[in-house]
């Protein structure tokens, strides 16, 4: 091999890798898929060996040895910093003559929209938030949790949700289905079981996740809690949209406002229909849509418009992932 492609595009996330390697036209010459894309459980080096792995794939199936740039939206890339580490440490692979990351955020906003023009907020395990401008004007948050004043996804409306039924059993809280819901999902008769269960790990804590969809069927259900911790979600994922709006100038414009992650678009009826209310209150402009596009498209059209690519090659490139 000796050849070189324009473009090797990867979109890493916490449970997946996805990354294809593509001409200055649009045409898609391989993909690949890899694991998950973990640097603060694993370090910078393994988490990029890793990633590696499927890059080579994708090189070899292209049958190209190098691309002129690499354009790469990762998972835990939350500030700038991180972003420079984490470019610095795939250049030195020598994957491409030049390298931009960003945070995985920025795909799945891109692939949803024509023109580098919105805001995306994403709720998966945990939540976050971007927007962009043609002009290269973004706007973002730190979201590394409530450290940086982040609540919710998954993980938090599971912990919200054990909060709430574990005073309901004990009499601190007010009555909820969740009492008996929540242990239920793991066989279990009380509030009480579970938490022992968790607390001593019979019941391994990533396992809380799955808790987010029974709290959502007892929202649906009617409890009152339930709906509240719901309602909660809807109003951060609004707040964080209206603010990324407000920042771009972009508030009293017609903008897409891309819902991507687990618990989006899942489209729970409740939290669908309460963000678009809100939406429509706080940011009468905004246009909602739960992305459907891969993330991956995303990080392919971000790197043909750093290369000024014909609106051809976006079309092709569309075309070849909605296949």
């Amino acid at each position: 091999m000796g050849l070189t492609a324009s473009l090797l595009a990867v979109d890493a996330g916490n449970s997946k890798t996805d990354v294809a390697v593509v001409t200055g036209d649009g045409e898609v010459l391989a993909t690949a898929r890899g694991g998950a894309f973990r640097p603060p459980a694993v370090g910078v080096e393994r988490a990029v060996d890793a990633l590696g792995e499927a890059v080579a794939r994708a090189f070899a199936a292209a049958g190209v040895s190098s691309v002129e740039h690499v354009s790469a939206c990762l998972a835990n890339a939350d500030l700038p910093v991180e972003e420079e580490q984490l470019a610095a440490a795939l250049h030195a692979r020598g994957w491409g003559a030049s390298t931009e990351v960003r945070n995985d955020t920025f795909a799945v906003l891109r692939a949803g929209v024509d023109e580098p023009r919105g805001v995306a907020v994403v709720c998966g395990a945990g939540v976050n938030c971007v927007g962009m401008r043609p002009d290269g004007r973004t706007a973002r948050f730190p979201a590394i949790g409530r450290l940086s004043g982040d609540w919710g996804g998954g993980w938090g409306l599971a912990e919200e949700a054990l909060w709430h039924a574990a005073r309901a059993e004990d009499g601190r809280g007010e009555p909820t289905e969740l009492a008996r819901a929540l242990p239920a999902h793991f066989g279990l008769g009380t509030m009480y079981a579970l938490i022992e269960a968790l607390h001593l790990r019979r019941v391994e804590a990533v396992r809380r996740h799955e808790l987010a969809p029974v709290l959502f069927a007892t929202a649906a259900g009617g409890d009152p809690v339930a709906r509240s911790i719901v309602d909660r979600q809807a109003d951060e994922v609004v707040a964080m949209a209206t603010v990324a709006l407000t920042r771009l100038d972009l508030l009293a414009e017609q903008t897409p406002v891309l819902l991507g992650g687990s618990v989006l678009a899942a489209r729970h009826p409740h939290l669908d229909d309460r963000i678009r209310e809100l939406l429509a209150a706080r940011a009468p402009e905004a246009v909602p849509r739960v992305v459907t596009e891969r993330p991956v498209l995303g990080a392919v059209l971000l790197g043909l418009d750093r290369a000024g690519a014909a609106p051809g090659a976006h079309a092709r490139v569309r075309a070849h992932f909605a296949g």
